[in-house]
Parts: structure tokens; sequence; C-alpha cells
């Protein structure tokens, strides 16, 4: 499927419905993020691919990086119709392709997709430290410990 002739993948921001993508995020579900947060993520981005299928963004990712030390993936994902082909699959290898000759990257996942994203070599760290604009609900969604 990721490889579907019905897929179209770009790296362009030429065209992109902001509001399309913050509805890809709830559906996904990967929260709340507004029109206006999501461009500016996506333009401060140095990587970064949408998917498309009959012109419906169906899969989404990015990727922070310096070009030398480290990269950073995040934004991951995927509509649930598509979800389990595959697709998120292949937008993490193209990320991690492009983010090659990085010392490190890194990414954080939402709990319970540690086993995806262990696949592609990714490992928990033992000092992995977090500051959330909203702690109560990072520890009530099981991102970081209470303590």
């Amino acid at each position: 499927m990721p490889n579907a002739p019905s897929l179209q993948w770009t790296d362009s921001l030429a065209g992109v419905d902001w509001h399309e993508l913050s509805e890809l995020y709830r559906l996904a579900p990967l929260g709340l993020k507004p029109p206006e947060g999501l461009k500016t993520a996506f333009t401060n981005s140095r990587y970064r691919w949408f998917v498309r299928e009959h012109g419906r963004l169906v899969g989404v990712g990015r990727a922070l990086a310096d070009g030398f030390d480290a990269a950073y993936l995040c934004d991951i994902a995927v509509r649930p119709s598509h979800q389990g082909t595959g697709l998120g699959k292949a937008i993490v290898s193209r990320l991690l392709e492009q983010s090659k000759g990085h010392r490190k990257v890194l990414l954080y996942a939402v709990p319970g997709k540690e086993a995806f994203y262990g696949a592609f070599g990714f490992r928990r760290m033992k000092t992995a430290m977090a500051v959330f604009d909203d702690p109560a609900q990072a520890i009530e969604r099981g991102f970081v410990a209470a303590s």
C-alpha cells in the first residue's frame, strides 16, 4: 500500500490545507493541533512528508534536524482508514533516510507504540526529560512519570 500508485507523496508546503491537516491529527488520534500552529511547525521542519490518496490527506510526518548532530521525528500521523497498511512505516522510513548522517535521531511517541518504533532501531533513553506546557495532561496521558 505505501507505494500504491493511488498515493501521492510530496514534501512541498505548496497547497497544504492546514485545516485538513489539523483534522487528520484529530482523527489519528494525536490530539488537537490548530491549523496555524501546524503551519508554523511544518514550515520550520527540515524534512516533511504529506501523503494523499485521491486528493485526500491520509498520512504525514516531519523531522526537525540541525544537519549534523540531532534530528527529531515528530507528528507522524496516519488516517485511521490507512492505519495497519504500512503507510506509517513508509513515512518513518523516509524521514529516517533523510536524517541519515545525524549523530542521533530522537522521537517521542504515544505510549504503546514502543514496539512499532523499536522495529526501526529506536530504544528507550534513560536520560530523556521534557518540560510540557500542561504537565498534568502529560502525566495523565502516560508521557512522563508523576515525579
